[in-house]
């Protein structure tokens, strides 16, 4: 008896638990559903400046994951707009009657690629065509908001604000010195010809080689010159004033922007009213300017002026760093088979004419790469397949874009890095001598035990035959890669050879070079894309998106928004380096990896 009141007892309490934590958690959800905006209704008045402010994180492809921004700690969110949808809303507003001109204001604090940013700025320079204004005023320009904000007619800025011109830096941290103090190894595999391909030196050595130097000189380079060349055009000056600029005022007080013609007028924030004024725009009935976001335009801004039977282009999106596996959680990387999976359903929907593949991605996994490149393949001999280079497509992003029809990068575009490698952490003797911890067992065969590791740390050092081998390996995945190239952009595998060896390219010398076709953005691929298929006069896009697991579609339809906790960019930088660390000592098997990142 006294057994039975206990289990009915327990039992009832977790049942009673069960109910009260689910209850909490869909409470939850629709409150944060509700509270955080999601189901907001947007009204466009006439006479409204839309106003992009980047409060909003300018992503590459749509969020999936209704929770990717979210701060649970802070319950915080930060909206997440994709790049095509603010190009739909900034070319809307041009032919919008309601919409009277666009305020460029860099309050907010949401993230945007040099990429993203170059796109934008080509919309709305298409957007002047319509001879609606745009203004910029900021209490102080960065270097990449003022390569946005040079587009404006006029560039406003606060009598005490900020300007920075110094030209641009490609940092990389080295772990070679405090691997050796931790005892800490690692083998390194990768083709001789491979020079350039450097995702494996800050764990071999303690600053870049000579092969690397100069290619990262190349690139920064070409990225300044696409920068300062634009910025110069629009500002009536020279690039030769603009690096002296850079070279002797990198730091500018307001007067000195004002006289070296960077901007038109040293103002308050309030004074920007009697500009608006100036540029026609009639106060509404309370007195005030109708301002509009971004983000809440784009949420009623026309996604398609097609028919709703018109044929379909349809935009697969490779985002983020490739993986091994079929996988349904979202974390930002890009599952070979799961992707592969995506560009089959493409491939089979007979209402898709023609694909636009956007990559967004430095690589990754040389067999998911491959299982990728074949669905690419495929799907090409069935409808044109049309690239768009975001901020990155190299190495095994390159990979799956070789096969494409034609290649469409923008300017700033990290893109090439044709090279494999693998790589072996071995940290025996760092658990034994700074932990104590050993290791013992036995086999059946020489390399039994060869891939054991412990926190993607190797517990002994490769043999002389197995050093061969995954040599052979990375050799043989070289070829395979530069021939696959040759095929797909029909060009001679020595030339092929010449322009490979792991050598990162932006977009401008990629065009140049033969590894894609035309500099631009999405828009003009799916231009392309839709020309190509015999579909340019009528046709609408519809984005090919991965399967959702159920209860995440479910959260997703309830309109969440997610604003992510605010870090200091000293935390932000630590975090990126711990990231870094942690998947380059996962990774295992042959890579294509690229692992630039541009300091602006």
């Amino acid at each position: 008896m006294k057994f039975s009141k206990v289990f009915w007892a327990a039992l009832l309490a977790v049942v009673a638990g069960s109910v009260i934590s689910g209850l909490f958690w869909l409470i939850t959800i629709f409150g944060m559903a509700g509270s955080m905006g999601g189901s907001k209704a947007v009204t466009v008045l006439p006479n409204t400046i839309l106003k992009i402010d980047l409060a909003d994180n300018i992503v590459e492809s749509p969020a999936i994951n209704p929770f990717a921004s979210m701060n649970f700690s802070s319950m915080q969110t930060t909206r997440s707009l994709p790049i095509l949808k603010v190009l739909r809303a900034i070319e809307t507003a041009a032919t919008d009657e309601r919409i009277k001109g666009i305020y460029l204001n860099f309050s907010g604090g949401g993230a945007v690629s040099a990429a993203a940013l170059e796109e934008m700025r080509e919309a709305l320079e298409a957007f002047k065509t319509s001879g609606k204004f745009i203004l910029a005023y900021n209490d102080g320009y960065s270097q990449m908001g003022y390569y946005l904000a040079s587009v404006a007619d006029k560039i406003y800025l606060q009598p005490e604000g900020s300007f920075s011109w110094m030209g641009l830096s490609m940092p990389t941290i080295f772990f070679k010195g405090a691997m050796d103090k931790l005892g800490l190894t690692c083998e390194v595999f990768r083709p001789t010809v491979c020079k350039y391909k450097s995702a494996v030196e800050p764990y071999i050595l303690e600053k870049m080689s000579p092969a690397n130097r100069k290619q990262m000189e190349a690139l920064v380079e070409s990225m300044w010159s696409t920068i300062s060349t634009t910025v110069a055009d629009a500002r009536g000056t020279t690039v030769e004033a603009l690096n002296k600029i850079a070279n002797t005022e990198p730091m500018l007080f307001p007067e000195q922007a004002l006289k070296h013609g960077l901007i038109d007028g040293i103002i308050y924030r309030d004074q920007m009213e009697e500009i608006f004024a100036e540029y026609g725009v009639e106060k509404n009935f309370l007195g005030e300017y109708e301002i509009l976001s971004l983000g809440d335009y784009c949420s009623v801004a026309g996604a398609n002026m097609s028919k709703v039977s018109a044929p379909k282009v349809g935009i697969v999106y490779a985002d983020g760093g490739i993986v091994d596996g079929d996988s349904e959680s979202i974390d930002g990387n890009i599952y070979g088979t799961t992707l592969a999976n995506t560009i089959a359903k493409a491939r089979k929907d007979q209402t898709i004419k023609a694909v636009v593949l956007r990559v967004n991605s430095p690589g990754g996994s040389a067999l998911a790469s491959d299982i990728i490149w074949r669905e690419v393949e495929l799907l090409k001999q069935e409808k044109p397949v049309i690239v768009s280079m975001g901020a990155y497509a190299a190495s095994g992003g390159y990979y799956i874009s070789a096969p494409a029809d034609a290649i469409v990068a923008n300017k700033l575009t990290l893109t090439g890095s044709i090279g494999v490698f693998g790589m072996f952490m071995e940290g025996g003797n760092m658990l034994k001598n700074k932990l104590g911890i050993t290791f013992d067992g036995v086999k059946t065969n020489a390399s039994s035990d060869f891939g054991q590791n412990i926190l993607g740390v190797s517990l002994r050092k490769t043999t002389e035959m197995e050093r061969k081998l995954l040599i052979a390996s990375v050799d043989d995945v070289y070829e395979s890669f530069t021939t696959k190239v040759a095929a797909g952009r029909n060009l001679e595998l020595q030339k092929v050879l010449n322009i490979a060896e792991g050598r990162v390219w932006t977009g401008t010398n990629a065009v140049e070079i033969g590894l894609a076709d035309t500099n631009g953005g999405i828009k003009r691929a799916v231009s392309i894309a839709a020309d190509k298929a015999g579909i340019a006069e009528n046709f609408q896009i519809t984005e090919v998106l991965p399967e959702m697991d159920p209860m995440m579609a479910f959260i997703q339809s309830l309109g969440m928004q997610v604003r992510s906790m605010v870090i200091t960019d000293e935390q932000m930088e630590l975090c990126n380096h711990y990231e870094e660390l942690k998947t380059e000592l996962n990774r295992t098997g042959v890579q294509m990896y690229c692992p630039y990142r541009m300091a602006f």
